[in-house]
């Protein structure tokens, strides 16, 4: 039976990789629908699964700035018209701008707080509400919202919000068989990574890869046997 599947954050690091993954595997999933902000990344891979598309996947690219809840809730309604159901959804997308404690700017940490946590609370409720049941959610959260870290408030606290929502949903999702892993990935070559960690030798840690055959796991059989409140990934 065809499947559809959701990323958001889609144009680069795990994202793209997860996309690719799936693209590229002869697996059941015949549509991808890739959600991210308008940019050169997003464009050229487009174009690279449109050129290239060895098992006639339809790829359904939306551009979107996931800070705007209220064109996420729009833009869920499209998807349904479009896809007409959403069997994966990969809640990838982040954001963050370290800074000490005394140069946060509020404005920062809700937007943080917007495309970290609200965003993908609004994508799973607005699909429930146009009658979508999942066979999996993948929350992807970060072994920063594990611990608290210098500098790394605002996006430590949006990562620990994701765990404990993940386990929320759940709870609640399970009366639908659904499952719901909340993935926490520790240090990543991806460039979120390199706002946190500017010094770091991205050769030397986790690639976006590595994340994204995770996932691929997830979504196979195998990933049934995962019972996980918080599955953590590192090198």
């Amino acid at each position: 039976m065809s499947k559809s599947i959701l990323i958001t954050g889609a144009s680069k690091g795990i994202g793209a990789a997860t996309a690719e993954r799936f693209f590229y595997a002869d697996n059941d999933v015949t549509d991808l629908i890739l959600l991210a902000r308008e940019s050169e990344e997003f464009e050229k891979l487009i174009a690279r699964l449109t050129d290239d598309n060895p098992y006639g996947k339809r790829v359904l690219p939306h551009f979107i700035d996931l800070a705007d809840r209220a064109r996420i809730v729009g833009l869920m309604r499209d998807v349904m018209a479009e896809a007409g159901k959403v069997d994966i959804l990969i809640n990838n997308a982040g954001y963050t701008a370290p800074c000490a404690l005394q140069q946060i700017s509020f404005a920062d940490f809700e937007r943080t707080m917007g495309v970290n946590v609200y965003a993908p609370f609004t994508i799973v409720q607005e699909l429930l509400h146009c009658g979508n049941t999942f066979e999996l959610i993948v929350n992807i959260a970060s072994t920063a919202g594990m611990s608290g870290r210098p500098g790394w408030l605002t996006y430590g606290a949006s990562k620990a919000a994701v765990i404990n929502m993940s386990e929320a949903i759940k709870e609640e999702l399970s009366i639908y068989g659904t499952r719901v892993v909340c993935i926490s990935p520790g240090r990543c070559a991806t460039d979120l990574r390199r706002k946190l960690a500017p010094d770091e030798d991205p050769s030397t840690i986790m690639q976006p890869e590595h994340v994204a055959s995770v996932i691929d796991m997830l979504a196979s059989d195998v990933g049934h046997l995962v019972d996980s409140q918080n599955f953590v990934v590192r090198r």
